[in-house]
Protein backbone atom coordinates (compact mmCIF):
# COMPACT_ATOMS: atom_id res chain seq x y z
CA UNK A 1 0.00 0.00 0.00
CA UNK A 2 1.35 3.72 -1.25
CA UNK A 3 1.46 5.99 1.59
CA UNK A 4 0.34 9.61 0.20
CA UNK A 5 2.57 11.90 0.42
CA UNK A 6 0.43 14.68 1.85
CA UNK A 7 -1.27 15.04 5.12
CA UNK A 8 -4.93 15.43 4.93
CA UNK A 9 -5.34 16.28 8.72
CA UNK A 10 -7.31 12.85 8.88
CA UNK A 11 -9.77 14.27 6.53
CA UNK A 12 -9.21 12.18 3.41
CA UNK A 13 -12.34 13.74 1.51
CA UNK A 14 -11.33 16.11 -1.15
CA UNK A 15 -13.55 17.66 -4.11
CA UNK A 16 -15.24 15.03 -6.74
CA UNK A 17 -14.77 18.39 -9.64
CA UNK A 18 -10.74 18.18 -8.29
CA UNK A 19 -10.92 14.75 -9.19
CA UNK A 20 -12.59 14.79 -12.34
CA UNK A 21 -10.34 17.02 -13.55
CA UNK A 22 -7.34 15.75 -12.73
CA UNK A 23 -8.98 11.81 -14.36
CA UNK A 24 -9.38 14.47 -17.50
CA UNK A 25 -5.79 15.86 -17.85
CA UNK A 26 -4.64 12.43 -17.63
CA UNK A 27 -6.75 10.96 -20.52
CA UNK A 28 -5.95 13.64 -22.70
CA UNK A 29 -2.10 12.36 -21.72
CA UNK A 30 -2.86 9.14 -23.07
CA UNK A 31 -4.68 10.16 -26.10
CA UNK A 32 -1.04 12.69 -26.70
CA UNK A 33 0.97 9.55 -25.90
CA UNK A 34 -1.24 7.37 -28.39
CA UNK A 35 -1.14 10.13 -31.38
CA UNK A 36 2.84 9.84 -30.99
CA UNK A 37 2.31 6.93 -32.24
CA UNK A 38 1.28 7.73 -35.98
CA UNK A 39 4.58 9.34 -37.02
CA UNK A 40 6.34 5.76 -36.52
CA UNK A 41 3.45 3.79 -38.97
CA UNK A 42 3.41 6.68 -41.84
CA UNK A 43 6.93 7.31 -41.78
CA UNK A 44 7.57 7.68 -45.56
CA UNK A 45 7.66 4.07 -45.80
CA UNK A 46 6.85 2.05 -49.07
CA UNK A 47 3.49 2.76 -51.20
CA UNK A 48 2.60 -1.02 -50.43
CA UNK A 49 2.98 -0.79 -46.97
CA UNK A 50 1.11 2.69 -46.54
CA UNK A 51 -1.67 1.05 -49.22
CA UNK A 52 -2.18 -2.06 -46.95
CA UNK A 53 -5.62 -2.64 -45.75
CA UNK A 54 -4.26 -4.17 -42.63
CA UNK A 55 -1.59 -0.98 -41.99
CA UNK A 56 -4.68 1.60 -42.85
CA UNK A 57 -6.62 -0.71 -40.22
CA UNK A 58 -4.39 0.15 -37.60
CA UNK A 59 -3.95 3.20 -38.43
CA UNK A 60 -7.36 3.86 -38.34
CA UNK A 61 -7.52 2.32 -34.95
CA UNK A 62 -4.82 4.40 -33.48
CA UNK A 63 -7.07 7.65 -34.92
CA UNK A 64 -10.07 6.18 -33.09
CA UNK A 65 -8.37 5.51 -29.66
CA UNK A 66 -7.29 9.35 -29.97
CA UNK A 67 -10.54 10.58 -30.37
CA UNK A 68 -12.22 8.31 -28.27
CA UNK A 69 -9.42 9.40 -25.26
CA UNK A 70 -10.47 12.90 -26.00
CA UNK A 71 -14.16 12.22 -25.88
CA UNK A 72 -13.99 10.70 -22.59
CA UNK A 73 -11.65 13.44 -21.22
CA UNK A 74 -14.18 16.18 -22.31
CA UNK A 75 -17.06 14.15 -21.03
CA UNK A 76 -15.68 13.58 -17.90
CA UNK A 77 -13.94 17.43 -17.52
CA UNK A 78 -17.37 18.42 -18.54
CA UNK A 79 -19.40 16.28 -15.28
CA UNK A 80 -16.93 17.86 -13.49
CA UNK A 81 -17.57 21.32 -14.21
CA UNK A 82 -21.29 20.88 -13.21
CA UNK A 83 -20.46 19.93 -9.80
CA UNK A 84 -20.78 22.17 -6.76
CA UNK A 85 -17.13 22.06 -4.84
CA UNK A 86 -19.10 20.32 -1.37
CA UNK A 87 -19.49 17.50 -3.59
CA UNK A 88 -16.40 15.53 -1.77
CA UNK A 89 -14.99 12.31 -2.34
CA UNK A 90 -12.50 9.88 -0.88
CA UNK A 91 -9.76 8.41 -3.88
CA UNK A 92 -7.60 6.37 -1.36
CA UNK A 93 -9.14 2.86 -2.03
CA UNK A 94 -9.39 3.71 -5.96
CA UNK A 95 -5.38 5.06 -5.94
CA UNK A 96 -4.68 1.97 -4.53
CA UNK A 97 -5.69 0.26 -7.71
CA UNK A 98 -3.47 1.79 -9.78
CA UNK A 99 -0.03 0.16 -10.46
CA UNK A 100 1.59 3.37 -12.46
CA UNK A 101 3.10 5.57 -9.55
CA UNK A 102 3.35 8.83 -11.75
CA UNK A 103 0.51 8.53 -12.39
CA UNK A 104 -1.11 7.81 -9.14
CA UNK A 105 1.34 11.15 -7.87
CA UNK A 106 -0.87 13.67 -10.75
CA UNK A 107 -4.00 11.65 -9.44
CA UNK A 108 -3.63 13.02 -6.12
CA UNK A 109 -4.72 16.07 -4.78
CA UNK A 110 -2.35 19.04 -5.01
CA UNK A 111 0.46 17.47 -6.81
CA UNK A 112 1.59 19.36 -10.16
CA UNK A 113 4.06 16.97 -12.25
CA UNK A 114 4.77 17.25 -15.79
CA UNK A 115 2.24 14.82 -18.18
CA UNK A 116 3.79 11.50 -18.64
CA UNK A 117 3.53 12.23 -22.49
CA UNK A 118 5.89 15.62 -21.99
CA UNK A 119 7.92 13.65 -19.65
CA UNK A 120 8.99 10.26 -21.39
CA UNK A 121 10.46 11.95 -23.77
CA UNK A 122 12.91 14.18 -21.72
CA UNK A 123 14.01 10.58 -19.86
CA UNK A 124 14.67 7.55 -19.97
CA UNK A 125 13.21 4.64 -18.38
CA UNK A 126 11.86 1.12 -18.07
CA UNK A 127 10.32 -0.45 -21.25
CA UNK A 128 8.54 -4.20 -20.47
CA UNK A 129 8.17 -6.27 -23.58
CA UNK A 130 4.79 -8.13 -22.74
Amino acid sequence: MTQLPFDHGGDTNEPLREVLARISSELVDVAQLIERLEPLLSNGRSTEFLASPDHMRVMQGIDLAVQKTHGLADFVGGIGEHLEPEHLIDITTALNLITLEDMKRRLMASIHEMPSADLYQKASGDLDFF
